[in-house]
């Protein structure tokens, strides 16, 4: 599934006032964040991830491993906060028609 411009427009404002629900730690990319982050798409849909890494590089692969992994989509990049979106088996949030 691929968002048009309008609904990753619509996301990103419903994701504004977010809190980051999952920071990666000093361990980086393990199994159990990406659990965690599978778990938070399931019980949220639309989520921030925290990824503290200085690397600009190293930032931008943790980043596509984790949309790779958890079978989202990216949202946005804000510095070192990543927005995703994976809609529910019953969506709560409802995306505007493409």
């Amino acid at each position: 599934m691929s968002l048009s411009n309008k609904q990753k427009q619509f996301l990103k404002s419903k994701a504004h006032p977010l809190k980051p629900v999952v920071l990666l730690g000093a361990n980086g990319l393990t199994e159990g964040v990406l659990a965690e982050i599978d778990q938070a798409l399931n019980d949220h849909e639309l989520i921030k991830v925290k990824v503290p890494e200085e690397e600009r590089e190293l930032r931008q692969q943790i980043i596509a491993t984790i949309v790779a992994e958890s079978g989202a989509e990216q949202v946005q990049v804000i510095g070192k906060t990543l927005v995703l979106y994976r809609a529910a088996e019953e969506p709560k949030i409802h995306l505007p028609k493409a």
